[in-house]
């Protein structure tokens, strides 16, 4: 029945949020290795949701309107704070000169760590591994066996589509950074984690 997890996997990997502008701004600003990290960072995050829920403790977030509150809160900041640093950054990027010219790849913390707080700043997917997981665990099965195996899952389907996103922004590089494009790109990511942030503050479910 685990299996059955599949789809739900791979739809999970489809729905926009703040991962894929993290990854497009990461491949665009960097490359695509620096954008992996990013991925790797938001996977992290999933196998730690998926741990905790086996041990209950989203379960209770899940149940305490004040701790799933303050985590929610939590999360709003985080994503604000990752917003605002990369509109700051727009902000910074020099004229349209400075703009054909690679900038500099961040070193492998920054990524991974964007990627890693992205994902610790989604306390739905707490709320998504108690309310979905425990229905494609088989009677008698392992949780945790089961739970990592549906964790995986969805990291290997982010690594793949978020991989060949990527990539993609990653080869079209040069034709963003001869123009103002790249710039906006980062302003419009940027504006996308303060929405989606403020979103999660305001938000009553």
């Amino acid at each position: 029945m685990v299996w059955t997890f599949v789809p739900v996997a791979f739809l999970l990997t489809l729905t926009p949020g703040p991962a894929f502008a993290l990854v497009v701004r990461t491949a665009l600003a960097a490359d695509a290795r620096s954008a992996l990290l990013a991925i790797l960072g938001n996977g992290v995050t999933v196998i730690m949701w998926a741990l905790l829920s086996v041990a209950g403790i989203t379960a209770l977030i899940a149940a305490s309107e004040a701790a799933f509150l303050a985590l929610r809160v939590a999360g709003a900041v985080v994503l604000v704070a990752i917003g605002v640093q990369y509109l700051r950054a727009a902000r910074r990027t020099g004229p349209a000169e400075d703009l054909r010219h690679d900038r500099p790849a961040p070193s492998g913390r920054g990524p991974f760590r964007d990627g890693l707080l992205t994902g610790l700043a989604n306390p739905k997917l707490a709320v998504f591994f108690v309310a979905l997981f425990p229905q494609f665990v088989p009677d008698g099965a392992n949780v945790l066996a089961a739970t990592l195996l549906m964790g995986s899952m969805v990291v290997a389907f982010d690594v793949l589509w978020y991989g060949s996103v990527a990539y993609g922004v990653a080869r079209a590089k040069r034709a963003f950074t001869s123009s103002s494009l790249a710039r906006r790109i980062e302003q419009l990511t940027g504006a996308v984690l303060i929405g989606l942030g403020l979103r999660l503050a305001v938000e009553k479910t």
